[in-house]
């Protein structure tokens, strides 16, 4: 897992459409419509995404999932250099890039397509493609061939053939070499060849081990994906649906349920950071699934504060609509201008900013244990926690006051989406009264708030620290060798295994020299 997704909020966009390009690719010379992103990039920062998502970039003839050609930025969002330029400037804004990854198929435009094409059984490219040339295509090819899910303008690659793998592999170092992209999202990944994976795992981490591969997985055990081998992680799908369900029917047992099944005591994805989504390019808004606009908030207060890693689909953080159509999704994807969102809900945005806010603030949200503590029809209370500390998150989707009470160890809660209010235990015990369509993220013992930050020896202990080789660590004590009363540092793996560690104080601190560089061994986090 790249450990930069931990603390990442994602912010995704469909370049095509929200660029404004025409649906269709006529040619001609490219223009310039990416910079519109750059323009967004204000935005991006005010709403505290830190990383974007971007669908596809790469030239096709129509939607971006029907590639034909892997290696130039298609022309209706610009040209190489356009894109190197955006690329730049994101990274200098912090803001790490993931692009969509779309190898299961191609266009009919794709050039080992239109060889063979041309020259049929004596074309070169014939094995690239699953290709029978005893019948005919939909589209009077004189070979018949597969596409993908029955749509014949997407051909479907031959990816385990070496030549195809090596194709796409060298294409990727491109992208990576020239773009200096973060990570992939993966599209069909259900319908890729899992070896295919292993070897662009093996690939992409020999030459950035920070490299993140997010698979989109509609069904089955997400592990057969994300595991050590394959990808870092896929799309959580049972939880997108989850969450509007369960606000439409009433119903928090129905995510809750889900939750605890994933990332609960024994949860069967307890070890992986799923994406986590409300709505994306595919799928209705968010905003028009819900029966009630007021559900809204909470749903994504549940879904920035769940296991995983969140993202906000462009134009969603104001709660603008859109649902698709049986003969296209292009109302799902739409071109917006910045200064005229249609019935922009800004009290949402606002919601949304101050969400991002505190998941680069709290640790226990970012990396800790999943807990159901409260369970009714309208009320939801779980507890993220890890060795930093816990947050306890609190929901009411009622119409009306809920009360919502349980056991808590901690000296006190903090409301850290209501201006830090305080609540104190009696006998370890909170109740708290909470307002119609609201949500709570309480923070126990808030080292930040209640108490002054320990500081032993110059490491604060309670928080994260990154080892020059990439890895994080919580800072859980200063101790003592009893041998020889040497200072030792005790540091433990946020996620993961969470195995704890011992090293010497004096090596902990050390500045240390590799390629010629000084740089600390390890380096506090902000």
């Amino acid at each position: 897992m790249a450990n930069w997704v931990n603390s990442s909020v994602f912010y995704h966009i469909y370049p095509l459409g929200f660029c404004g390009a025409p649906m269709l690719n006529a040619g001609g010379e490219p223009v310039n419509r990416i910079k519109k992103i750059s323009e967004w990039i204000p935005h991006i920062k005010e709403g505290n995404f830190n990383a974007l998502y971007l669908g596809p970039v790469f030239e096709s003839s129509v939607h971006g999932y029907d590639t034909k050609d892997y290696r130039v930025i298609d022309r209706r969002l610009g040209t190489n250099a356009d894109f190197k330029a955006l690329c730049e400037e994101l990274h200098e804004n912090g803001i790490k890039i993931v692009l969509d990854g779309v190898f299961n198929h191609v266009g009919r435009d794709f050039f080992a397509f239109k060889d063979l094409q041309e020259n049929e059984y004596t074309s070169q490219y014939k094995d690239w493609f699953h290709v029978n040339f005893s019948g005919t295509s939909p589209y009077n090819d004189p070979f018949s061939y597969e596409g993908w899910q029955g749509h014949y303008n997407l051909v479907k690659l031959n990816i385990s053939n070496p030549e195809v793998a090596d194709y796409i592999l060298k294409s990727v170092e491109m992208w990576m070499d020239e773009f200096g992209i973060d990570g992939l999202r993966l599209d069909a990944a259900d319908c890729v060849d899992i070896e295919f994976f292993k070897k662009l795992r093996s690939f992409t981490k020999s030459k950035n081990p920070d490299f993140w591969l997010m698979g989109e997985i509609i069904h089955g055990d997400y592990t057969r994906w994300a595991n050590n081998d394959v990808l870092d992680s896929v799309t959580n799908y049972e939880c997108q649906k989850g969450i509007y369900s369960s606000h439409n029917d009433k119903n928090y047992y129905e995510i809750s349920y889900s939750l605890n099944r994933q990332f609960g005591n024994g949860g069967i994805y307890k070890n992986l950071t799923l994406y986590s989504f409300v709505d994306n390019h595919d799928v209705n808004r968010l905003a028009s699934f819900l029966k009630r606009p007021e559900y809204l908030k909470n749903c994504y207060t549940l879904m920035y504060t769940m296991p995983g890693v969140p993202s906000v689909y462009y134009g969603s953080e104001w709660g603008i609509k859109g649902e698709r159509t049986s003969a296209s999704d292009a109302v799902l994807r739409p071109s917006l201008d910045l200064d005229n969102i249609p019935d922009a809900d800004m009290d949402l945005f606002n919601h949304i900013k101050e969400l991002g806010r505190l998941h680069a603030e709290l640790l226990p949200v970012q990396v800790g244990d999943y807990e159901n503590i409260l369970i009714r029809n309208e009320q939801l209370v779980f507890k993220r926690s890890c060795a930093s500390g816990a947050v306890y998150v609190a929901l009411n989707l009622s119409d009306h006051n809920a009360e919502v009470g349980f056991n808590i160890t901690g000296a006190c809660l903090v409301d850290r989406l209501a201006g830090d209010k305080q609540y104190i235990p009696q006998n370890n015990y909170i109740s708290i009264n909470m307002p119609p369509f609201s949500s709570m993220i309480l923070e126990e013992g808030n080292a930040a708030k209640v108490a002054p930050q320990v500081e032993e020896q110059g490491i604060l202990i309670g928080r994260m620290y990154k080892h020059f080789k990439g890895n994080t660590y919580i800072v859980l004590a200063i101790g003592k060798n009893s041998e020889t009363m040497e200072d030792v540092v005790i540091y433990q793996e946020p996620a993961g295994e969470k195995k704890v560690w011992v090293r010497p104080l004096s090596m902990f601190s050390e500045e240390i020299e590799r390629d010629g560089r000084k740089f600390k061994r390890f380096t506090l986090i902000d």
